[in-house]
C-alpha cells in the first residue's frame, strides 16, 4: 500500500500526500502551468524586467485609492496611544498593589 502513517520521528514522510500525488507528476504539471501563465504574462507585456515595478506600481495605485486614509487613522491612534498606553500600565500597577496590599492586612 502506498498510504503510511506517520507514527513518530523515526518514520518516513509520505510524499504522495504532501505532493497531492506523484511527486514527479505534480512537478511536471506545475512545470507546464508555469509555462502556459508566462505566455499569457509575455502577451499581456509583463516580463521579468518590469514585473516588480508593476506590482509597485499596483500597490501605489491601491494605496492613493484611498488607503491614503490609514494615514491620518494611523498618526491619531499613535498620538492617543502616547496618552492612554502610560495611564492603563499605572492603572494596572497601582491595582495590583492595591490587592496585594489588601490582602496581607486581613
Amino acid at each position: 500500500m502506498a498510504t503510511e502513517q506517520v507514527q513518530g520521528a523515526g518514520t518516513r514522510m509520505n510524499w504522495e500526500k504532501v505532493f497531492g500525488g506523484s511527486p514527479l507528476g505534480v512537478i511536471v504539471r506545475l512545470a507546464l502551468i508555469s509555462i502556459a501563465v508566462g505566455i499569457v504574462m509575455k502577451a499581456l507585456g509583463i516580463d521579468l524586467s518590469n514585473f516588480f515595478h508593476r506590482i509597485n506600481v499596483l500597490l501605489r495605485n491601491i494605496y492613493d485609492l484611498g488607503l491614503s486614509a490609514f494615514d491620518w487613522l494611523f498618526e491619531f491612534l499613535l498620538l492617543g496611544a502616547l496618552v492612554v498606553i502610560p495611564i492603563w500600565i499605572i492603572a494596572r500597577l497601582v491595582g495590583s498593589a492595591r490587592r496585594s496590599g489588601g490582602s496581607s492586612n486581613e
